[in-house]
């Protein structure tokens, strides 16, 4: 019957229940990422936490998210089969976001309305069984819905199947984009009965809403869904076929009995050869996975400590950054970056890229120590020029929130519109016209750019902005001209933009000051360092993720048995948990005083981690799972063939007979 209304509604090819799928998924992930989004915040400023603890009980959530989806697929395949599993999980997930909601309520437990709440256990044990549930329920459907979108496809619809995907992914990043705008800006209202607070009940609150919105849409489309019975795990199969290897190995480690190539063939006398092989070209990728974990130690510190980094600045969160990029560079990557290392005959395997991506993560941390560098250098002129005797600041030494270091203040859009306006102006114009016509271009550029934004940035900020213009120019012209012209068409732009602009200061003078600007250092607020300046760390981590994630997904897809993928997704998952589990253990044991120092301490291991891998990536040989499959379905083909020939021969012989 299901199946009958599933070809009745197909619309354009695809099955209408798809619909309910995609924006269940929306809003799904809408309600994780809105709500992590501000999670650290609210253990920072609500339960009052420090900085240590916020980021070991939002890592300690995060891993517990990862850890939770080889529960749900045991469950889905073994037991409830997956519709049953994401409706029951979701409610569960639902319900864990109600009472993260309540758990922000300050005016339950503010009996003297002095906007603090007086019982704060209160607060925390809710906040703690919510928490627990929504890892529970994200993580429990986490491997359920996507496989269960595609079950809704017949055979013949493979190229309607990859565009679902497709979709799917893309109301994945969708959702965690709007999310990680909007609920930030939900927490910035005030809100409360009997005094105003930041308004994380509100926070919380539209992402439960939009859970619920997700769970109803969802079992609106229960009629005219494709549900498969369960047929049984196959993590469960692997692991008691490991098990049984290694029990087996055990009972024959006398030297009496004779080697065997590989230790998975201890368990030939009990399961299928063809399973046994599969299992080993699985270990084969799950050894390369050991050294992954370091790379999410890091890139799971975007919500943590470079969130908890974000409320020592000026500005508006820059956390949506990420999935913009990510929308940004995954095309932009393969679609010209790899085609264009192909072309120039480099051998860029997936476990190269791997190996950049990691380094490129480090490469973002070393970024974020240098930044916070700049913030506690400006903490310091503040604090250190306090004069203990007296008790009291200096006079020219106002609160913290008034000062900032060399006023690095800077708009961000406008340092987008530079960017902007000389990549698409050079990669129009230079086909068409000369080199002089394309400086003459950018010095009127920079001209109308600076004297848009001078008002609102310092002159040793707009030097570095020029600095960094003229940088991303060349690239785009240096295979125009040489190195020598390169020079002096940097030289001349910097000194060309002063004497359009400068009016009442000369092109030296204006490098003098520059200089001088440099040696100098101000009395100016450490709290007003734009959070602008985290965009490089962003970019620098979105890029390794494209790099290393996307790479690596594509890499285990591709070295898996056929019916072993779910095996590898479960693996790449738990590696997330173990990263996040990492940032616990390093916090702890290394109780760096500097931030800083923490960053570099990441980033450095993360360097170790990555040669290691790259050693193991070295003596890695690439497979092709269906063939290795094909050579041990081969003998019972040839067997089947012999037969067939044996019983041709039998009824020839017979008819022989009867025709003599």
């Amino acid at each position: 019957m299901c199946l009958l209304l599933c070809v009745q509604v197909d619309v354009c090819g695809y099955p209408l229940s798809i619909f309910f799928i995609v924006v269940n998924e929306f809003c799904e992930r809408f309600s994780y990422y809105g709500m992590r989004a501000v999670l650290v915040l609210y253990f920072r400023y609500f339960l009052k936490w420090d900085d240590d603890l916020a980021t070991s009980i939002y890592h300690t959530f995060i891993a517990l998210c990862y850890l939770t989806p080889i529960l749900g697929a045991i469950v889905a395949d073994s037991w409830l089969g997956k519709f049953k599993t994401i409706v029951y999980l979701s409610i569960v997930y639902t319900v864990g976001q109600v009472v993260m909601a309540v758990s922000a309520i300050h005016d339950i437990t503010d009996t003297d309305r002095d906007g603090t709440p007086d019982n704060m256990t209160f607060h925390v044990a809710m906040s703690m069984v919510g928490l627990f549930l929504i890892a529970l329920g994200t993580g429990g459907i986490k491997p359920c819905v996507a496989a269960f979108g595609g079950d809704q496809f017949e055979d013949h619809q493979e190229k309607q199947r990859s565009t679902f995907f497709s979709i799917f992914y893309l109301s994945i990043n969708a959702g965690s984009l709007l999310s990680t705008v909007i609920t930030p800006i939900l927490r910035g209202q005030e809100c409360g009965i009997h005094s105003q607070q930041k308004c994380y009940p509100l926070a919380f609150g539209v992402p439960a809403a939009l859970m619920v919105v997700a769970l109803i849409v969802f079992i609106m489309g229960s009629g005219m869904y494709n549900k498969t019975a369960p047929k049984g795990n196959i993590m469960l199969e692997v692991c008691k076929c490991i098990g049984f290897a290694i029990k087996n190995r055990f009972r024959h480690r006398s030297k009496t009995f004779p080697k065997r190539e590989h230790w998975m063939d201890w368990a030939d006398e009990k399961y299928d050869k063809l399973l046994v092989a599969q299992v080993k070209m699985v270990l084969k990728v799950l050894f390369l996975y050991i050294p992954l974990p370091m790379f999410w130690t890091l890139f799971d510190q975007q919500g943590s400590r470079w969130t908890l980094q974000a409320t020592t600045m000026d500005g508006n969160f820059v956390r949506t950054v990420n999935p913009i990029l990510i929308l940004a560079l995954v095309p932009i990557m393969d679609s010209l970056v790899y085609p264009l290392i192909k072309k120039c005959h480099l051998n860029f395997t997936p476990l190269k890229r791997m190996t950049v991506g990691m380094l490129i993560a480090a490469l973002a941390f070393v970024a974020a120590a240098l930044l916070q560098l700049q913030i506690d250098v400006s903490m310091y002129i503040y604090t250190h020029t306090y004069t203990p005797h007296t008790h009291t600041p200096p006079t020219h030494i106002h609160p913290p929130h008034t000062y900032t270091l060399l006023q690095l203040q800077i708009d961000v859009s406008m340092v987008l519109l530079h960017v902007f306006l000389f990549a698409v102006s050079d990669c129009v114009v230079k086909a068409h016209v000369g080199l002089f016509t394309r400086v003459l271009l950018h010095v009127f550029l920079f001209a109308v750019s600076d004297c848009v934004v001078k008002a609102h940035v310092g002159l040793f900020t707009r030097v570095l902005l020029h600095v960094f213009l003229c940088a991303v120019s060349d690239c785009v012209v240096k295979a125009h001209v040489g190195l020598f012209t390169r020079v002096l068409l940097h030289v001349f732009l910097l000194f060309a933009v002063y004497s359009f602009c400068s009016n009442s200061v000369s092109c030296v003078d204006y490098c003098v000051q520059c200089w001088q600007a440099i040696q100098v250092v101000e009395d100016i607020k450490p709290n007003t360092i734009h959070m602008g300046w985290q965009i490089p760390q962003y970019f620098l981590m979105t890029a390794g993720e494209v790099v290393f994630s996307v790479t690596g997904l594509e890499f285990s897809y591709s070295q898996a048995p056929s019916n072993m993928k779910s095996v590898l997704q479960a693996g790449w998952l738990f590696t997330v948990a173990v990263g996040n589990i990492i940032v616990l253990i390093v916090a702890e044991a290394a109780q760096l005083p500097d931030q800083w120092a923490e960053y570099i301490l990441f980033a450095s291991l993360l360097v170790v981690v990555c040669i290691v891998f790259a050693v193991m990536s070295y003596f890695y040989t690439y497979t092709d799972p269906a063939e290795i499959e094909a050579q041990f379905r081969q003998p019972e083909h040839d067997k089947s063939n012999i037969m067939n020939v044996f019983l041709l021969i039998i009824i020839y012989s017979k008819e022989d007979i009867l025709y003599e």
